[in-house]
């Protein structure tokens, strides 16, 4: 019996097509099945581990997918069915789905012409046994082939992109949440940290990690600081390229990311992102994980907030302690540094002086490192040590007395730059 007769047992009679090209479709239209396994045959001989990767249920689904479209699209070439709506819908619906499941576009667009060329070898092949088939038929068929390749193309690629935007926005705002949960410091509940590990992509044994980006580093022609300069673009991009996950979101102006996997230590961290830094930009490890991140973005902002605002570079909190703790209560400062300086900040030799002690307390007290670092005479030095040791009541030989001056010191020099802008 020839596949003609296996048409007409089908109820399907090619001779009554109302055009020669439809009465060609029409020979293979009982091959509908057979033809999409080839197709989905080879589609997966090709590709079976991309999509296997993207999950283990995606091949069921593109073999369920090519049956599902080449029906409907010989029915629409043969001219059985006549509405096609429902093919373009299907089009349409495999966009959509193809960017929820996160198939790559040019997957699926391999897919859609790997179908089209599998169609017209089917008709080609049908043809030989059919001598009433004329080459004009076929090259009508041939344009019909291609034409709706092309019109399948924009469609699918329209609702793929519209989609995909979706889900990104969807992810985005989700993302976004979930961080504001954990500077908030809900990562102590073991249900929202098991989403958000969910969400941020970040592993049970990850290392996690807070970067804070505060503006006021950027630069232009002239000095003149750069409004609106992307501070956060270089330094995602610089994680990316070390193979690290950051998210970023901003809260209050301030721009921070949660930074995770196989993280180097904070002073390696700091160093990679130096170059990159057009803002105040302070590094902060989370030893709690996704649970500690709250804690790691509080520290980090405090060490941002240290660097003098025009600054630019990048600190990490374990070498701004100090700073960190001073900026913590804006009453201790004044106090600490009153209380430190006695009379030695009215003295009119006041910034000579300070600048004397910042160098004895950096060299431990050594007159001789002083002088050198001062470019100036030992016996200078000494005079001035004596003169600062009457006006604060304090001694460079007491351990308490020196830390309490090497923070005053600090506080003093993390003030300069405000005091300089009033």
């Amino acid at each position: 019996m020839t596949r003609v007769d296996d048409g007409v047992r089908a109820g399907i009679d090619p001779d009554l097509a109302p055009d020669p090209v439809a009465r060609a479709w029409r020979l293979v239209l009982h091959r509908a099945d057979e033809i999409a396994d080839v197709i989905s045959s080879r589609l997966l001989a090709k590709d079976i581990d991309a999509y296997r990767t993207i999950s283990p249920h995606l091949p069921d689904d593109v073999r369920h997918s090519c049956r599902e479209h080449i029906r409907r699209g010989l029915h629409t070439l043969s001219g059985v069915g006549s509405d096609t709506a429902p093919a373009v819908e299907l089009w349409r619906e495999t966009g959509r789905r193809r960017a929820r499941q996160g198939v790559p576009l040019e997957l699926v667009l391999n897919a859609y012409t790997m179908g089209a060329r599998v169609l017209w070898e089917a008709l080609t092949e049908t043809a030989t046994t059919h001598e009433h088939v004329p080459d004009a038929d076929l090259l009508g068929a041939a344009r019909g082939v291609w034409a709706n390749l092309d019109v399948q193309n924009a469609v699918l690629i329209e609702a793929y992109h519209r989609e995909r935007d979706r889900v990104q926005r969807r992810d985005q705002q989700r993302q976004q949440t979930v961080l504001d949960g954990l500077v908030d410091g809900r990562g102590g509940d073991p249900t929202f940290a098991a989403n958000a590990r969910t969400a941020l992509g970040v592993g049970a044994g990850d290392a996690v990690a807070c970067v804070v980006v505060l503006p006021g580093g950027a630069v232009g022609p002239g000095g003149a600081g750069v409004e609106g300069a992307d501070l956060v673009g270089p330094v995602e991009d610089r994680l990316d390229r070390q193979g690290l996950v950051s998210h970023w979101h901003v809260r209050s102006g301030v721009a921070y990311g949660l930074v995770s996997g196989t993280l180097p230590d904070e002073a390696l961290l700091v160093a990679l992102l130096a170059p990159v830094a057009d803002g105040r930009v302070a590094v902060a490890g989370s030893a709690g994980g996704i649970a500690g991140f709250g804690t790691a973005f509080h520290l980090a902002l405090r060490a941002a907030e240290t660097l003098s605002y025009g600054e630019r570079g990048v600190v990490g909190v374990t070498d701004r302690l100090p700073e960190v703790l001073l900026a913590g209560d804006s009453h201790v400062t004044p106090l600490l540094v009153a209380e430190a300086f006695g009379e030695l900040l009215e003295h009119p030799q006041a910034e000579t002086l300070v600048t004397t002690l910042r160098a004895l307390l950096a060299h431990d007290g050594s007159p001789t490192h002083a002088a050198a670092e001062l470019f100036c005479h030992r016996n200078t030095v000494i005079y001035r040590m004596k003169q600062i040791e009457r006006l604060t009541g304090r001694s460079l030989a007491d351990p308490r007395d020196k830390v309490l001056l090497w923070l005053a010191v600090t506080a003093r020099a993390a003030a300069e730059p405000v005091r300089r802008t009033r």
